[in-house]
């Protein structure tokens, strides 16, 4: 039968664990209202480009047909060391939050000890000791403990504190997608660098050659006297800013092709060979289901990672009023001991047990609650204000990605009438050249103004690819929303 001095602890025990369960201090979170456009400024431009090809927004980088840049996609997307860095702090967030949990929970612990001693008649305790009779001078010591305890969340600090573990946890999962998202966009768009700046320099190096040959003509023209000093120096200097352009777009091209190998986690030059062939540049597909720019708060994962920082700000918050108030902690001790050698630990006569209610309460420092009050109101007004200047910038992101997408093709389109307008000129001045009505160097001056067209051309057809990149980006396609929005809770 128990003795009649517990019977107060174990009747408070249930009525206060009952209490634990209680509301928790603090404000509830509620996430912030933004106001979003219906659509975007420039989503009828965009959805009127003249293309065939479509691009789900989930895969966006298949949609471009060139199975080279999906495999490229797909190999960072398994190796890249930015993403490694991202799981890993996911891990440590994970960890974060079941400390959390188990921070609600009780804790027992286990210990116990076994001595052994020696005592010498020699000493003065010894000399008392030796008088008594049986007295053994070898001892032994055995002690077990059984101990348990549990701080009860009665004003629910522990909860927000939980909340904002949570929270965090589904921030760095947000964060590894939006990882995910930037290195699948930025993989794309230094592979389609590559394939302009690979055009260029086949277009320069054509600009080279076709200058020679004009050189080489106005040469022979200035031998015969037919032709001035002047138009061969101006030939010259013409072939020189042709040839100095050339070891420019190669350390472009370089760079681009070094950039590509590290994003892939691969020393550089490990596939340069496979880009070694010219390709022509991919087009850009168009944008499937777009979308409004309310959905961005659910798609793009940046402003999930700036939300859900909010969520566990105003966590914190109840955090830092639950010091206002005490806190209570229930702990229990179950144990035996024994000095006797031949006896039974758990059967001696020395057992001990006992039940503690605690109590702590930092009833004289309210002035540093309060400063921690008004740190952890400081930190989530300065992210409520992050939260929506991360959505601003998001909707301007995509604005601007649109029109640069939509201007760059109306560019590339008037560019390449001009390039065919310049080639039938091309091929007119050669034709009178076999009739003898021009000379060489008319021809050769044609097959110039064709190939700086094309030149431009070419960097016209690369940002307006490059801009779609930037658009899904800023769309955020490239993972699944939701992943990081429900979070299983153990």
């Amino acid at each position: 039968m128990l003795p009649k001095r517990n019977l107060p602890i174990l009747i408070a025990i249930p009525i206060v664990a009952s209490l634990s369960a209680g509301c928790a201090v603090g404000p509830d979170y509620v996430q912030p209202n933004m106001p979003m456009p219906e659509r975007y400024l420039g989503q009828a431009a965009v959805d009127q480009r003249p293309t065939d090809a479509s691009a789900d927004i989930l895969a966006w980088w298949t949609g471009f047909g060139d199975p080279q840049l999906t495999q490229f996609v797909t190999l960072a997307l398994e190796q890249n060391l930015d993403l490694a860095q991202a799981s890993a702090r996911v891990a440590q967030a994970r960890a974060g939050l079941g400390a959390a949990n188990a921070a609600l929970l009780p804790s027992g612990n286990i210990s116990g000890q076994a001595a052994r001693a020696y005592q010498s008649v020699e000493t003065s305790l010894g000399q008392v000791l030796n008088t008594a009779p049986d007295f053994d001078r070898y001892g032994n010591v055995y002690d077990a403990d059984l101990g348990a305890s549990w701080e009860l969340d009665l004003f629910g600090g522990l909860r927000r504190e939980r909340e904002a573990a949570l929270a965090g946890y589904q921030a760095s999962e947000a964060g590894a997608a939006a990882t995910r998202l930037a290195v699948a966009a930025q993989t794309a768009d230094i592979y389609i660098g590559i394939r302009g700046l690979q055009t260029r320099l086949d277009v320069a190096h054509q600009q080279v050659q076709t200058q020679r040959e004009l050189l080489s003509m106005i040469n022979l023209l200035y031998g015969q006297g037919l032709a001035a000093e002047l138009q061969v120096r101006q030939a010259e200097g013409a072939l020189a800013q042709v040839r100095a352009s050339v070891p420019v777009l190669e350390a472009g091209l370089d760079a681009a092709m070094n950039a590509l190998d590290v994003i892939l986690g691969a020393p550089p030059g490990t596939h340069r060979a496979e880009l070694a062939e010219i390709q022509t540049i991919p087009v850009a597909p168009k944008i499937a289901a777009m979308g409004t720019p309310g959905d961005l708060l659910r798609r793009r994962p940046d402003l999930i990672v700036a939300e859900r920082r909010l969520a566990a700000a105003n966590a914190r918050i109840g955090g830092a009023i639950a010091e206002y108030y005490p806190k209570f902690s229930l702990s229990g001790l179950i144990g035996g001991a024994t000095s006797v050698s031949d006896a039974n630990l758990f059967t001696s006569g020395a057992s001990q047990t006992a039940g503690v209610l605690g109590l702590r309460w930092r009833l004289f420092d309210f002035g540093r609650i309060n400063a921690q009050i008004d740190l952890a109101r400081g930190r989530e007004a300065e992210m409520l204000s992050t939260y929506r200047l991360a959505v601003l910038r998001a909707t301007e992101d995509v604005e601007n990605a649109f029109s640069a997408l939509v201007k760059r093709e109306e560019q590339a389109a008037v560019l390449a009438q001009g390039v065919d307008s310049l080639g039938r000129a091309r091929d007119a001045s050669f034709a009178a050249y076999l009739e003898g009505a021009v000379s060489l160097i008319e021809v050769l001056q044609a097959d110039e103004n064709l190939l700086r067209a094309t030149d431009v051309q070419a960097q016209a057809q690369t940002e307006s690819a490059r801009a779609a990149v930037a658009a899904f980006k800023a769309l955020g396609g490239g993972w699944q929303p939701g992943e990081s929005e429900t979070i299983a809770v153990r």
